[in-house]
């Protein structure tokens, strides 16, 4: 039996009140808040940690993908948006319209960014519409956009628990270095990564589980000598790049990527199995353990690895790469099949690469005022770990957002927004709500089906 202690009644002082609060400043709270403050909607956004961006900053997951379908574009609105505004500042890249598909003077050019699709079983794969970004590059551009929305930011805030009365949310209780603060608001968006707030709100979920990662980032890179070897010396290559791998315990099939830095490369790994994103215990031990594995993979890639011979680590990222812990048990459950069939359903607000999202998983059951956009929606274990990448995860925050907003316009509680009118704002928007069925989606008979 765990000790327990008591602690003593005390007061909270309310530092805020807006019609919406977002937790988790990640892309889906980030895009969340934006969304509903250009709405009209006052709009406070808490994050834990000194900047914006979640995995896609402080995680230094460098490469936005599943968010095209062929040669369709689906993930658009403010995920577009915050790709063009880097872009502007040489800090985000992708391939040119022409130089995507099958080519394998392309394949070559873009493979090492990172920016092909990786879910064709064709070999090599296509290159595709993703694009690589620099994590600083998205902290700027965060800042940005949350400031001209008229967002009130509110850093170094770490969640505590939900203030709920009578199955409503009514605001949130943070932990700072002044002390606990609450902020109030008529709706809240979930948007922690770990359903946080809907947990502590006591609405029902799933716990799941998958790999994680300590990622970094190597400089002093020869981009251009590793290139070369890897397509040039095939088989000397393999053999390095496969101990390599054994080394760092568990990767992807490109273990380094280049990004719009030159000589600069990151490296989404090591993987490891076995642990829990919610345990203290497992995250210290994920911390030390990955740099155990960085420290000898880096050791054996200078002695050997042409391009690597001058390099070094640059970072390892502030926050630990975790893709699943807790998820919803919302309204309705994305499930496996409904990812891989391609299901559409009539009240999709948001797309990832060939597979839609219902309002309804966005819905907590039993809760009102309450909404959750991000990788903790409301989805199997399986279904999430096929449709849990960023952009499709900043359309979830883009269409909460909007709908927190059109739900206080329009008195009504968040599960009462009218979808077909949501679904015609986020387009108006420049979104991509899916109420457009692509050719190949399989329609459900009715909404009750769905």
């Amino acid at each position: 039996m765990t000790e327990v202690i008591y602690e003593s009644g005390r007061t909270v002082p309310v530092v805020s009140t807006a019609d919406v609060v977002v937790v988790g400043g990640g892309p889906a709270g980030f895009s969340a808040a934006v969304a509903a403050a250009r709405n009209g909607a006052s709009v406070c956004l808490v994050e834990r940690y000194p900047y914006l961006g979640g995995l896609a900053s402080g995680g230094m997951v460098l490469v936005l993908d599943d968010m095209c379908a062929g040669a369709e574009i689906t993930v658009r609105g403010i995920c577009q948006e915050m790709i063009d505004r880097m872009q502007r500042h040489g800090l985000a890249i992708y391939p040119p319209e022409h130089e995507r598909g099958h080519d394998p003077a392309a394949f070559r050019k873009w493979s090492r960014w990172g920016l092909f699709d990786f879910n064709t079983r064709t070999r090599p794969h296509p290159i595709c519409y993703s694009v690589a970004f620099d994590p600083d590059g998205w902290k700027r551009v965060s800042d940005d956009m949350v400031q001209e929305a008229g967002v009130e930011l509110r850093l170094h805030s770490w969640f505590a628990h939900a203030l709920v009365r009578d199955h409503h949310m009514e605001g949130v209780v943070v932990e700072t270095k002044a002390g606990r603060q609450a902020i109030m608001g008529s709706v809240v968006i979930d948007a922690t990564g770990d359903l946080d707030v809907a947990a502590s709100a006591h609405a029902p979920f799933i716990q799941g589980a998958y790999m994680v990662t300590t990622v970094f980032r190597l400089g002093g890179v020869d981009t251009d000598e590793a290139e070369r070897f890897q397509f040039d010396e095939p088989d000397r290559f393999h053999t390095i790049d496969r101990e390599a791998k054994r080394i760092i315990g568990g990767s992807w099939d490109y273990w380094w990527l280049k990004t719009p830095l030159p000589g600069i490369v990151w490296c989404n790994c090591p993987h490891m199995t076995g642990l829990d994103g919610l345990k203290v215990e497992d995250l210290t031990a994920a911390e030390f353990e990955g740099r155990r594995r960085i420290h000898a993979l880096v050791e054996y890639v200078r002695a050997n690895l042409p391009g690597f011979t001058n390099c070094y680590v640059v970072d390892v990222a502030p926050q630990t790469g975790i893709r699943q812990t807790r998820l919803l048990d919302g309204e309705y459950v994305v499930t496996k099949e409904d990812v891989t069939g391609r299901v559409h359903f009539a009240d999709s607000i948001a797309r990832g690469r060939d597979y839609y999202t219902p309002y309804r998983a966005m819905l907590p059951k039993g809760i009102d005022g309450l909404l959750v956009a991000g990788r903790h929606y409301s989805a199997t274990s399986q279904a999430q770990k096929i449709s849990r990448e960023i952009p499709p995860c900043m359309a979830m925050g883009e269409a909460a957002g909007t709908a927190a907003a059109m739900a206080l316009t329009a008195g009504v509680k968040v599960r009462g927004v009218d979808v077909p009118a949501l679904q015609q704002k986020l387009r108006a928007q420049g979104a991509d709500p899916g109420d457009q069925p692509a050719a190949d989606a399989r329609m459900l008979e009715t909404q009750a089906d769905a």
